[in-house]
C-alpha cells in the first residue's frame, strides 16, 4: 500500500475533506428511503430482522469504539443518529409483523370455514360463505334431459344459477381503487440517480463551508480515530477502542448475511429499498477514500518538507493502522452490497 504522492497535483487535505462530506451526507439520510418504503406498504416483511438487530449492535460498539479512540463530537453524534435510527426500522418490524423475531412473512387472513370440506363431487361454483347443502337448485346432466340426480353416477357437474335471481345480482369481486403503477427501469434510475447526485452536492457544500469558516485544525474533522495532524504526538491507538472497532466490523459485515439469504429464499426483492442501500454503498465508499486521503505531518517539518528518511511513510501507516478496523467495516460491507445489488438485477421487485 503506497500512501498518496504529490505528483498527481491534488489537493490530497481538500480530497479528503471532500469524500468526509459526501459520506456524511449519505449517512445522514441512507434510513430514510426504507422508512418510507416501510410506510408506504404498512409492510416490512422485505427486511430481515437479523439484519437490523446484528447492524444495530454494530452501531453500539462503533460509538463504544469511537469515544474510547478519540473521535470528534461531530462523529459521535452521528453514530448515535445512526443507533437511533436503526431502532426506528426495528421498531417498524415490530409493528408491522408483531413482536416477531422469525422472518416468515405475515400471513393473510384465512377464508370462511365451511361445514363441508370440498370433494372431487363437490361442485366448482359455489356461493360464497354459503354451505353446499344449502345451495339453492341446480342444473345437472347426469341424466341427459330428465334434470334429475342419478344416485349411481360417479361424477356429475353442477353450476350454480344464484345469481341469475334478480334479487341476487352478481357482484364483481372489488378492486383495488388506486393501484400502484410499476415504475420503468428508465425511471428508477433517472430517480436514484438524481437523489445520489442531490446529496452529493450537499455534501460537498457542507465541505465548502466548513472549509471556509473553520481553522486549519479542524479541517480533518471528518476522519475518525485521528488526532490533530499538525501536532507532533503519534497517533493514539487504545487498545479497548480498537477491540470495539473490530467488533463493530465484524458485525457490520454479518449483518448483511441474513438479509442476502433472505432475498434468496424469497426469490424477490420486494419491500427492499434500492436507494437504502445505494446511499449506504456511496456512504463507505467515500468514507475509506478520506481516510487514504490523508496528509502526515513530520514531526520536523511540514507535509514531506523535511521528513527523516522514511518518516513520512511510517506516520502515514501507523495512522491507516489505527483506523484499519473501520476501513475493514466499510470495504466489506461495501462487497456484502454488490452482492445484494446483483440480487436487486437478478430478481426484480425492488423498490425506488
Amino acid at each position: 500500500m503506497s500512501p498518496p504522492t504529490s505528483e498527481l497535483h491534488i489537493d490530497i487535505e481538500a480530497l479528503s475533506g471532500i469524500c468526509g462530506s459526501i459520506s456524511i451526507a449519505c449517512w445522514i439520510v441512507v434510513f430514510s428511503p426504507q422508512i418510507i418504503e416501510n410506510v408506504r406498504r404498512s409492510s416490512a416483511d422485505g427486511l430481515s430482522l437479523a439484519f437490523i438487530i446484528v447492524w444495530l449492535l454494530g452501531d453500539v460498539f462503533n460509538i463504544l469504539g469511537a469515544v474510547l479512540q478519540g473521535v470528534l463530537p461531530t462523529m459521535i453524534i452521528l453514530a448515535v443518529y445512526y443507533t437511533i435510527a436503526d431502532i426506528v426500522l426495528l421498531a417498524q418490524c415490530f409493528y408491522y409483523r408483531g413482536f416477531t423475531l422469525s422472518d416468515a412473512p405475515t400471513k393473510p387472513p384465512t377464508p370462511p370455514h365451511t361445514d363441508e370440506e370440498s370433494t372431487e363431487h363437490s361442485p366448482l361454483l359455489s356461493v360464497n360463505n354459503v354451505p353446499h347443502s344449502t345451495h339453492r337448485p341446480s342444473i345437472t346432466d347426469a341424466s341427459g334431459l330428465t334434470g334429475r340426480t342419478n344416485s349411481t353416477s360417479s361424477y356429475h357437474t353442477q353450476i350454480d344459477i344464484t345469481h341469475l335471481s334478480p334479487a341476487i345480482p352478481l357482484i364483481p369481486a372489488p378492486t383495488s381503487p388506486n393501484p400502484r403503477k410499476a415504475h420503468s427501469t428508465l425511471y428508477t434510475l433517472l430517480f436514484n440517480t438524481g437523489a445520489l447526485l442531490l446529496v452529493t452536492i450537499a455534501g460537498i457544500l457542507g465541505w465548502w463551508l466548513t472549509s471556509h469558516h473553520s481553522p486549519r485544525s479542524q479541517h480533518h474533522h471528518h476522519h475518525h480515530h485521528i488526532i490533530d495532524p499538525l501536532t507532533t504526538n503519534p497517533l493514539p491507538l487504545n487498545p479497548l477502542g480498537q477491540l470495539f472497532g473490530y467488533l463493530c466490523a465484524l458485525l457490520y459485515l454479518a449483518s448483511r448475511i441474513p438479509q442476502i439469504l433472505l432475498n434468496h429464499r424469497r426469490k424477490s426483492t420486494e419491500g427492499v429499498s434500492m436507494l437504502f442501500f445505494l446511499f449506504a454503498c456511496v456512504g463507505n465508499l467515500t468514507y475509506v477514500m478520506s481516510i487514504f486521503a490523508y496528509e502526515p505531518t513530520c514531526a520536523t517539518g511540514g507535509w514531506r518538507v523535511g521528513c527523516g528518511e522514511g518518516e513520512w511513510g511510517t506516520v502515514y501507516r501507523r495512522y491507516v493502522l489505527v483506523n484499519a478496523s473501520w476501513i475493514a467495516g466499510s470495504a466489506g460491507t461495501l462487497v456484502l452490497d454488490l452482492g445484494i445489488f446483483a440480487q436487486f438485477w437478478r430478481y426484480g421487485g425492488g423498490s425506488d
